[in-house]
C-alpha cells in the first residue's frame, strides 16, 4: 500500500524538484495578452508625447466614440467564434438610423415604440440569416453579403437623402453625460455598450448557449454527436449578431441624431477587425468577448494618437489596422501551431 502512494504521489514532487510547483503560461492567452499590452503600450506612448493625453477623460472618450463599434463587434464576436463571418452589420446599422428617422420625423411616432422595432428588425434579419445559413447549408460569407446588399438597398427606398432628428427625446440622450469621477463623465451610449459587454462575457462563459458556440466553432460534427442544440445555436448566433446592430444602430442614431443610406459604410470591416486584434480566431472556438473590448480601444486609441499629432492624415489609421492585421494573423497562425484544437 506504501509503495504504491509513493507512486501516485511522486509526479506531484517531481515536477519541480526543491522550487515548488511550477505554472507554465497557457499559450491559449497569448492572443489576448498582446492585445492588452499593445493598447497598454499605445496610451503610455500618447502621454509621453503629447500633453493631455493622460487623462480620464481622453480614455473614457475611446468609449463614447467607439461604442458603437464595441457593440457590433461583441455580436460579431459570437459569430467568428461559431466560425462563421456576418458582413451586414454595417449595413444593418444604416437600415437601422433611416427606419428611426423615417418613423420619428415623417410619421410621428414615439421612440418608445420605434426602438422596441428597429431592435425587433434587426433580430429577425440575422434570424432569417441564420435559418438560411443552417437550414440550407449555405456559407455564411454569400448569405450576410446578400443581406449587406438588401439591408443597404432597403436605405435608398426610405430616401437617398440624409434625414435629421430633431426629435426631443434623442436630443436629450445625445447630449446627456453621466459623471464618473474626477470631472470626466460617460455618455448614455457607452454605458450601454459596457452593459452589453458585461452581459457577452456571461452569456459566452455561463451559460450553455455560449459554451454551445465555443464547441461548434471548435468542430461543428463533434458538437453535434456530443448531442448539443447546434441547429438552434447557429440561427441564434446570427440573431444575436443581428440584434447587436440594431442596438449599435440606435446607438448611431444618437451619435449622429440623423439617419441615412451611407452612414457606417465598411463598419462590417472595423469590426472583424476589433474582433480578430481582440484575439478571436477566425478559424473559430477560441477567444474572449473582453479581448473585443481591447481589440475596439486598440483602434480607437490610434485614432486618437493620430488627431493628437496634427500632422498625419486620417488615412494613417487604416495603414496602421492593416499592419496590426498582418500581426495578429501571424500570432494566430503560431498560436494554432502551439494548442491543439479540441
Amino acid at each position: 500500500m506504501s509503495a504504491v502512494m509513493d507512486k501516485r504521489e511522486a509526479p506531484s514532487h517531481a515536477a519541480a524538484p526543491g522550487t515548488g510547483r511550477r505554472t507554465r503560461y497557457n499559450p491559449k492567452y497569448l492572443p489576448l495578452a498582446a492585445t492588452v499590452s499593445l493598447f497598454v503600450a499605445m496610451g503610455a506612448l500618447g502621454s509621453v508625447l503629447y500633453d493631455g493625453f493622460f487623462s480620464l477623460q481622453v480614455f473614457l472618450n475611446l468609449l463614447i466614440d467607439n461604442a458603437f463599434l464595441i457593440v457590433v463587434a461583441v455580436g460579431m464576436t459570437f459569430v467568428i467564434l461559431s466560425g462563421g463571418i456576418d458582413l451586414s452589420v454595417g449595413s444593418v446599422i444604416a437600415l437601422t438610423t433611416m427606419v428611426s428617422a423615417s418613423l420619428v420625423e415623417k410619421h410621428g411616432w414615439s421612440p418608445a415604440a420605434v426602438l422596441p422595432l428597429v431592435l425587433l428588425m434587426g433580430t429577425a434579419f440575422g434570424g432569417v440569416m441564420g435559418v438560411l445559413i443552417e437550414r440550407f447549408r449555405l456559407q455564411p460569407f454569400i448569405v450576410t453579403l446578400a443581406g449587406m446588399f438588401l439591408a443597404r438597398g432597403l436605405c435608398y427606398l426610405i430616401s437617398i437623402d440624409s434625414i435629421s432628428i430633431g426629435n426631443e427625446f434623442y436630443a436629450a440622450v445625445s447630449q446627456l453625460r453621466i459623471p464618473v469621477v474626477g470631472g470626466a463623465s460617460l455618455s448614455v451610449s457607452a454605458v450601454i455598450a459596457l452593459a452589453v459587454l458585461l452581459a457577452a462575457v456571461f452569456v459566452a462563459h455561463c451559460t450553455p448557449f455560449g459554451r454551445t458556440v465555443y464547441a461548434i466553432g471548435g468542430s461543428e460534427q463533434s458538437a453535434m454527436l456530443m448531442g448539443l442544440p447546434v441547429r438552434s445555436t447557429l440561427v441564434g448566433v446570427y440573431a444575436l449578431s443581428g440584434f447587436c446592430s440594431a442596438l449599435a444602430g440606435v446607438i448611431f442614431t444618437f451619435y449622429m441624431l440623423s439617419g441615412y443610406g451611407l452612414h457606417a459604410m465598411g463598419l462590417e470591416l472595423d469590426a472583424i477587425a476589433a474582433v480578430v486584434i481582440g484575439g478571436t480566431l477566425l478559424t473559430g472556438g477560441v477567444g474572449y468577448v473582453a479581448g473585443t473590448l481591447f481589440g475596439a480601444l486598440t483602434l480607437g486609441i490610434i485614432q486618437t494618437l493620430i488627431a493628437f499629432d496634427g500632422s498625419l492624415s486620417s488615412w494613417w489609421t487604416r495603414i496602421v489596422v492593416g499592419a496590426l492585421l498582418f500581426f495578429f494573423c501571424l500570432l494566430q497562425r503560431f498560436f494554432t501551431a502551439r494548442v491543439p484544437r479540441r
